[in-house]
């Protein structure tokens, strides 16, 4: 005498040795004896053979037609030896039985399971909603798998296509799209951005580094949705009584700020620094806000930009030259021969600008030595107008070199610079943007440059002159830090007017680009406060002591301006690269960083190179480029000859002490998610209504013991 019982889910068939009441004592096709309670014995029989009855009851078990083994089934909780009698014969075999046990047992969406041996079947409604489920997946999976070898043979259907950055980067495993590609990558033994590369998935890679950008920080694109016209100034600005000019690049279109200078040539002499302020016309909470909340910051990229806010806003608020623009300007009363402050006003007013400067035009022509001597000639000719602008621009660069010379005291250490700035121009790019094949030149300016100078410590006054005052109001603000200038500390954003050593300053609010950057746009809201309100500026402004908002504000603008930064770096990169590629580049001379690590002299590029470990950092060396890859923004190159070494100078020698800006300057590592080691079930879907294999039933005694 032989028995079926369940064994914690699994068939199992043996001889009967003995029997109690409660157990059986069973021998096991393998000869092991296991004691079974009489619960879980679903079937004795005499005859045939266990693997015989196992055989025949398989292939009744697929005579067996679900629909009509529905519709015959009583309708009251039955056993599987009633089932077989209904769709067999009365009495059935042992065959019959076990056939419709494994039936039974492989479609919960017909009969659930009510006990050992014992089912329900399905009402009618509950039926019909899982045969439909069922069948959707039956086309997922055979979607999925032509998908898959779609795109196993080069060929990318539209579907994935238009999800390859969220397959890529952000999946839903679930989603067929995603099996397809993981399902062709393992079939082909192709890695799947070079499986997608091929299938014409992405075009190239320039391509792939900006849609992969927009899918992470412009899912809904970079255009403005509709918002309402800008509503004119219902106040009457008063007129100031300056002629001011600002100092940009060609590219810029955001001019947010600009300067002016009143009695040259008088004990004191009156510095005006004047901020564009669309905080006048955007109220925070309102449409414009929300915009620029959303975004947080101009983003940019060589050839190409996405602005902060909308081009009527631009336009409207830019300090563009040939009119009076709505500003908030900070006047300082300087000793005309010590340059010491003697006192500071904020306002808010019209002020005409008169010109529009331009580094790239104009750095060249204004030397040092045509500031600082009143006999010399400009290094190049220049306009009427900016030649006759000689007095104020001699003096800002004297005021500049004064507010470097006095920070540096404070720093403790001078800043260095030592290496030149590089500009990027594409040649003929589209408006919309560049394709990735233009033509890119490399320029260079040098940092600290007269003009460059002038700004830059202006708005350094400006930002640390606003900011003590936003303190002195007890009116909160967006400030940067920097602890000191300690190896590891470095630059934080925060609510509360903290020093920054890496400046030299008692604090720094950044209050200078409302047109670009959010934090400025908030600082001004919070100026203009303290403008039209004074002593009671705390209780009018936006946003109010320990406001829990202002800190959300800090936070998303610090992880979003660091997302903006790595893609602009990234895509100078990616320039970078194809100026080599162009040019047919393959060699350079470069500089080492520390082992493993150069960069190149006359480019901005940073590369790991073989066989510069162990030389000592400022090492020149040659070396030779080998392969480009434009998707990992990667070359590769080795040392071919170390060249002779000149003596460095101080500042050379001070720049050796950072390696931040250095680790940033390399290609971020590619970091897919797409994971070929998942579970094969999770790339491919197996039929809903197959039996189980009959060896789990007929032998299984291997996995008992």
């Amino acid at each position: 005498m032989y028995a079926l019982f369940d064994e914690a889910g699994k068939l199992l068939t043996g001889r009967i040795l003995s029997e109690s009441d409660a157990a059986l004592q069973v021998e096991l096709e393998s000869g092991k004896r296991v004691k079974v309670k009489v619960a879980l014995v679903l079937l004795r029989f005499a005859q045939p053979e266990p693997s015989a009855l196992l055989q025949a009851a398989e292939a009744l078990r697929a005579q067996i037609e679900l629909e009509l083994a529905w519709e015959f089934a009583p309708e009251a909780e039955f056993g599987f030896a009633e089932l077989a009698a209904v769709y067999f014969q009365d009495p059935p075999t042992p065959a019959q039985q076990v056939g419709a046990l494994l039936r039974l047992s492989e479609a919960p969406h017909y009969f659930r399971r009510a006990g050992k041996g014992r089912y329900k079947k399905a009402p009618a409604d509950v039926l019909q909603l899982a045969l439909a489920a069922i069948e959707k997946k039956r086309q997922i999976q055979a979607q999925t798998e032509a998908w898959a070898a779609e795109l196993a043979a080069g060929q990318c259907p539209p579907a994935v296509a238009q999800q390859i950055y969220k397959i890529l980067f952000r999946p839903d495993k679930n989603a067929p799209e995603y099996k397809a590609v993981v399902h062709a990558a393992r079939s082909s033994h192709t890695a799947p951005l070079l499986l997608l590369q091929r299938a014409g998935a992405i075009r190239n890679a320039y391509e792939f580094h900006w849609q992969r950008f927009l899918f992470d920080q412009f899912p809904k694109g970079t255009g403005f949705a509709a918002l309402p016209p800008l509503s004119p100034l219902t106040e009457a600005l008063p007129l100031a009584t300056v002629q001011a000019f600002s100092i940009d690049d060609s590219s810029t279109t955001e001019i947010d700020d600009a300067l002016s200078l009143q009695g040259l040539g008088s004990a004191e002499v009156t510095l005006g620094i004047h901020i564009a302020a669309p905080g006048l016309a955007i109220a925070p909470g309102s449409p414009l806000d929300q915009v620029a909340r959303q975004r947080l910051s101009t983003v940019y990229m060589p050839g190409h930009k996405i602005t902060m806010l909308p081009d009527a806003v631009v336009q409207a608020y830019t300090l563009d030259a040939g009119g009076a623009r709505p500003a908030l300007s900070l006047y300082l009363r300087l000793d005309a021969e010590t340059l010491e402050l003697r006192g500071s006003e904020t306002r808010i007013e019209q002020v005409p600008i008169a010109h529009n400067l331009r580094h790239d035009q104009l750095d060249q022509a204004l030397s040092v030595d045509w500031l600082q001597n009143p006999a010399a000639a400009p290094g190049a000719p220049l306009p009427e107008a900016i030649a006759a602008l000689r007095p104020q621009l001699a003096f800002l660069y004297r005021l500049a070199l004064h507010c470097k010379a006095r920070r540096e005291a404070v720093r403790g250490k001078p800043e260095t610079f030592t290496r030149p700035d590089y500009t990027f121009a594409l040649q003929d790019a589209p408006p919309e943007g560049p394709t990735g094949e233009e033509r890119v030149q490399i320029g260079t300016r040098s940092r600290g440059a007269p003009l460059d100078l002038m700004v830059a410590e202006a708005m350094i006054l400006a930002n640390s002159t606003w900011g003590q005052w936003l303190a002195d109001c007890g009116v909160p603000a967006i400030y940067r830090s920097q602890a000191s200038l300690a190896p590891g500390i470095k630059v934080r954003m925060g609510a509360r007017a903290l020093p920054h050593a890496g400046i030299g300053v008692a604090c720094y609010a950044w209050s200078s680009s409302p047109l670009r950057r959010y934090t400025d746009l908030v600082n001004q809201w919070q100026l203009i406060a303290c403008v039209r309100h004074g002593k009671a500026a705390a209780l009018a402004a936006p946003f109010k002591p320990r406001d829990t908002d202002l800190l959300a504000v800090i936070g998303a603008f610090d992880a979003a301006y660091t997302a903006y930064a790595q893609f602009q770096n990234g895509m100078e990169r990616y320039w970078t690269l194809r100026y080599l590629q162009q040019n047919s580049v393959g060699e350079l001379n470069a500089s080492v960083i520390k082992d493993g690590l150069v960069r190149a002299d006359t480019l901005p590029l940073v590369l790991n190179a073989a066989g510069s470990a162990g030389l000592a950092r400022g090492t020149p060396v040659r070396v030779r480029l080998g392969d480009i890859d434009l998707i990992g923004l990667e070359v590769s190159a080795s040392v071919i000859e170390q060249l002779a070494r000149t003596a460095p100078s101080g500042a050379e020698a001070a720049e050796a002490e950072s390696d931040e800006e250095d680790e940033a300057a390399l290609a971020p590592a590619l970091a897919l998610a797409v994971d070929l080691d998942d579970d094969a079930e999770s790339a491919t879907l197996p039929p809903s209504d197959s039996a189980p294999d009959v060896a789990e039933v007929a032998a299984p005694n291997e996995a008992a013991q």
